[in-house]
């Protein structure tokens, strides 16, 4: 192909080229202007849309507008008729009012006028009164008051004898009901508990196998004795008795260590001051096992719940302490069964009982140590280990005349039938003989008594009473005086019958 076909090929694509190009320019710009048009046209018609919407909504808001408008003059209207009436109401009650204050002060004053003439009227019979009481005065010769004091000692005379046959009558009826019905409830419960009639004691006394053993106890120069006294608190008694060596000692807890540690001592035959030291500090934890032991064994057999670690160990303490011979666990034990029985006849809580009753005597493993009555103690110890108040106070109450509670009640009457039933303590025979004679005084020290015996055991004392100085009412009173004194001042077991006899002799002789 020559140059210059090649040149024209190039021109001639050249021009096609620019031909094309120039024909997309216009096509396209033909197109951009067909879109503008098309977009303008919605527009406008978007916004004929909006303007037409907006009439509408400025017609319907007119609308609105004016039926608030409305609505509200109509509300306005009808709170203006309330209003008004309103107004004629209290138009009216003020009239009524005033109507009926003028009545009142009407009635006030024909009041007022009654009332200054009853005064008159009182004051008119006041002045008759004088003048009949004193032409009577004239014509009896004696004062208002002495006729009234004649009057009265008159009445007295008259009813003192009826007075004094009633009150017995009524005393004599409630008595015997109460009597009865508390009979039947104490015998039911002693019947259904069947305790030991023989309370365990604390023996204080060690078996040796022969008397040569106490030699060897006593130590050279009293060496192993001072050692064993000085480590436990006891004194060692060794006297002629055969074969025995008797441990004294004021706590209880003292003793059974003392006693733990010279049969062991006996038993390994060694005997000296560095091994009874050993033996003592096994004793101890012995009988604080023995007493954990002790205490839980007890709250297992009454059914309670466990305690404290620290009051578990104070209960087993009660093992080894005595009341009258009278065993302090066991007496506890009795009294919880007992105290449980008692609240189911009365209604109240067995379970509370039960506990209350076995603690209130808690106070007595720990008095020998701390200083107080164990009553109190007990109370004490008891609300420091957290039991509440009703619980705690039994402690106390069955010490207590006349208990607070129902509760307190309960585990004082029951502390009575343990102590008091045939059997349960054991008195010696001087402190036997001082309560009679304590029970035989305080009945001499009333006047108009001739002489007062103490028998069945102290259970009744027989007063026999002047009867020139003391008549039928005064006997009754005197019983009465007699038994309160009794139970202020002295301590005794069960209950103590007063007897007042008072019989008129008259002697005459014939010759």
């Amino acid at each position: 192909m020559s140059a210059t076909t090649i040149l024209y090929i190039l021109i001639v694509a050249a021009a096609a080229a620019g031909v094309g190009i120039a024909l997309g320019y216009f096509i396209r710009k033909a197109v951009a202007q067909s879109k503008v048009n098309s977009l303008e046209a919605r527009a406008d018609k978007i916004l004929n849309e909006a303007k037409s919407k907006e009439q509408e909504l400025m017609l319907h808001a007119r609308e609105k507008a004016l039926k608030v408008i409305d609505d509200a003059k109509h509300e306005e209207q009808q709170r203006r008729n309330e209003l008004s009436q309103s107004q004629q109401r209290l138009e009216k009650r003020e009239t009524l009012f005033d109507q009926k204050l003028l009545e009142l002060q009407e009635k006030a004053g024909k009041l007022q006028e009654k009332a200054q003439l009853i005064e008159k009227t009182k004051t008119q019979i006041e002045q008759i009164r004088d003048e009949q009481t004193q032409k009577l005065q004239g014509i009896a010769q004696m004062s208002k008051e002495e006729a009234k004091d004649m009057l009265i000692k008159n009445i007295e005379t008259q009813a003192s004898e009826d007075l004094s046959v009633r009150m017995m009558k009524l005393d004599q009826a409630g008595e015997e009901a109460f009597e009865q019905k508390a009979k039947n409830i104490l015998s039911t419960v002693i019947y259904r508990y069947a305790g030991s009639h023989v309370a365990e004691t604390t023996t204080t006394s060690v078996h040796l196998p022969n008397d040569e053993m106490k030699g060897r106890i006593i130590g050279k120069e009293g060496r192993n004795i001072k050692t064993i006294e000085k480590l436990t608190g006891c004194e060692l008694i060794v006297d002629d008795t055969p074969e025995e060596i008797m441990i004294s000692a004021f706590s209880p807890i003292r003793r059974q260590v003392a006693r733990i540690a010279l049969q062991k001592l006996i038993a390994d035959g060694r005997i000296h001051p560095a091994r009874i030291e050993e033996v003592i500090e096994e004793a101890k934890k012995e009988l604080a096992l023995d007493l954990k032991k002790t205490g839980e064994t007890a709250l297992y057999e009454l059914g309670l719940p466990m305690m404290d670690p620290k009051l578990v160990s104070i209960i087993g303490r009660l093992k080894y302490r005595t009341s009258f011979g009278q065993n302090n666990l066991v007496h506890s034990t009795e009294v919880a069964y007992i105290s449980a029985m008692l609240a189911a006849e009365l209604g109240a809580d067995p379970v509370i009982a039960k506990k209350a009753g076995f603690l209130h005597d808690i106070g007595k493993a720990i008095d020998h140590e701390t200083q107080g009555g164990h009553p109190e103690l007990g109370y004490q110890l008891l609300k420091k280990f957290g039991f509440p108040e009703e619980i705690a106070y039994c402690c106390i109450a069955h010490h207590e005349d006349k208990p607070k509670t129902l509760l307190g009640a309960i585990a004082k009457a029951a502390d009575a039938i343990s102590g008091a039933r045939p059997g349960a303590r054991r008195d010696t025979y001087e402190q036997y003989v001082h309560r009679l004679e304590e029970l035989e005084k305080v009945a001499t020290s009333f006047t108009g008594i001739e002489k007062a015996y103490a028998i069945q055991a102290g259970r009744e004392v027989r007063v026999f009473v002047k009867p020139q100085e003391v008549d039928d009412y005064g006997a009754y009173n005197l019983a009465k005086d007699i038994a309160r004194k009794i139970e202020a001042e002295l301590n005794y077991p069960g209950e103590v019958k007063i007897t007042v006899i008072r019989e008129a002799r008259v002697i005459e002789y014939a010759r």
